[in-house]
């Protein structure tokens, strides 16, 4: 028998704010800030933010850094009835993670339109291939989210344009 989820739009707000205060963590360390939680009953068993750079590790993304962390916390590969809160549409490495580890239902805040699978660049979730079905919400404090994204890149850009104004021809 199934069991019947209910949604409290709250709670999915209060976990979005702690999945974008660690967004803001990882944009502290250079990192595109991206961060989530990942919750079972109610309470946070796992945490991440997007830190690739940092541990030199490509799969590090907030998704799989939060699941990593759950799955160590309970002792457990599977983490069933467990809601994933995540400030970006997940990517397809993500996205399998979250098939094969079981979680029930993945809420993000912004869409990723260069590399989001759950509705930006296809519908992976939905496949029928998939031999477990994950319920998705979007869009969950969307301008938070989205105005985080942006505020980095436009301060990388910054950066990046200034860097290249003090060098000299002599430097290039």
């Amino acid at each position: 028998m199934k069991r019947l989820m209910i949604i409290d739009r709250s709670r999915d707000e209060d976990f979005m704010r702690e999945a974008l205060a660690l967004a803001a963590e990882g944009a502290r360390l250079g990192e595109v800030p991206v961060g989530a939680v990942l919750v079972q009953n109610g309470e946070v068993i796992g945490r991440g933010f997007n830190c690739p750079i940092s541990r030199h590790d490509p799969s590090a993304h907030a998704e799989m850094v939060a699941i990593r962390d759950a799955a160590l916390a309970v002792e457990n590969y599977r983490l069933p009835g467990s809601t994933l809160y995540v400030t970006l549409e997940p990517c397809s490495m993500c996205a399998g993670l979250i098939v094969h580890s079981r979680i029930q239902r993945v809420v993000y805040g912004a869409t990723e339109p260069k590399a989001g699978v759950a509705v930006s660049r296809g519908q992976f979730f939905s496949q029928d291939f998939l031999n477990h079905r994950v319920l998705i919400e979007g869009g969950v404090m969307i301008e938070a989210c989205s105005a985080a994204l942006s505020e980095f890149f436009r301060i990388r850009r910054l950066k990046l344009r200034s860097e290249n104004a003090t060098q000299s021809p002599a430097d290039g």
